[in-house]
């Protein structure tokens, strides 16, 4: 095994959503057999949106995408091509529950896609039910056991979604949950992933509209030695104005490295080009342009925190 983390500069793409791509397509008007082929054509759209972002100045050695193989095999097999930075994830789409797309078969597919980073989406309150917890946590450290066996990298990504009675007890306002509560449980739920032996290199964390919850989660991941797992932004297809504040937050926190961001940057492109008001390739400068001025937000903020 090597060393637990990764802390060097990370901005991804992330376009590996499923379920969400097929509705979206569905409302765009494509007709349902046309759906799969449409998705991947989408996919491609976004690529080519980053490969032109890289053509025009972003950085490459910190640039990446965040793909899936159900639609987005061929985009996965080129990035490896190129030398890109890229994570595919081994998670089923939309399950309240984490378990495995291919199931036994994880460690294959990993395997043949050799990604940078094997990403895995759970949705973990410290108020669920306990045994609902075990379950994620066992089938997460098997995860985690097994990448870092042979020495790779693990990506994270834990949403925290707001339980009835937490809901209730801010009044219903959901604004509120994710500004006064859920940094605290985000804090709580690392620490139990951590217990359980379950061990990224990277989180990606919800957004959080206070720089001391950013210190916060950076000191909780670090934590016991952990001294160079990282921490990036996602975006939850937030507004971008929202974004822009969860960004400027993170930027220059010790242990903050970038972002993952997915729908905030591509979703107007991606809809414009499946409803045919935008062309593939206006679509990808726009998406391009988009993922730019987010790094260049991401830098800027953190060069204005270390003055």
């Amino acid at each position: 095994m090597g060393t637990l983390g990764y802390d060097r500069p990370l901005y991804i793409l992330a376009f590996d959503h499923r379920s969400s791509f097929e509705e979206m397509a569905q409302k765009a008007g494509v007709a349902p057999d046309e759906v799969p082929e449409r998705v991947r054509a989408a996919k491609r759209v976004i690529y080519e949106g980053f490969q032109h972002a890289i053509r025009n100045g972003a950085p490459r050695d910190a640039a990446g995408i965040l793909v899936d193989e159900q639609y987005g095999a061929d985009v996965a097999r080129d990035a490896r091509a190129q030398g890109y930075l890229f994570a595919m994830p081994v998670e089923k789409s939309g399950q309240k529950v984490f378990d495995f797309e291919y199931g036994e078969d994880f460690a294959k597919h990993i395997e043949d896609f050799n990604p940078t980073f094997t990403k895995a989406l759970v949705r973990y309150n410290p108020d669920d039910d306990p045994e609902t917890k075990r379950i994620q946590l066992e089938r997460l450290k098997r995860l985690s056991d097994w990448l870092h066996e042979r020495d790779r990298k693990f990506l994270l990504e834990l949403l925290v979604p707001a339980t009835k009675a937490q809901l209730e007890s801010v009044g219903g306002d959901t604004e509120r949950y994710d500004r006064d509560v859920r940094p605290s449980l985000t804090v709580q739920a690392i620490a139990e992933f951590q217990e359980a032996g379950v061990e990224p290199d990277i989180w990606k964390i919800e957004g959080l509209d206070r720089r001391e919850d950013c210190e916060r989660m950076a000191a909780q991941v670090r934590q016991g030695g952990r001294d160079h797992v990282g921490c990036v932004v996602l975006g939850r297809g937030a507004d971008p104005d929202r974004v822009d504040h969860w960004l400027r937050q993170g930027a220059g926190v010790p242990g903050y490295i970038g972002f993952a961001i997915g729908r905030t940057l591509w979703w107007d492109g991606v809809r414009g080009y499946l409803n045919g008001n935008l062309s593939a390739e206006a679509a990808a400068e726009q998406i391009a342009a988009n993922y730019r001025r987010a790094i260049d937000l991401f830098v800027e903020a953190a060069a204005a925190a270390a003055r």
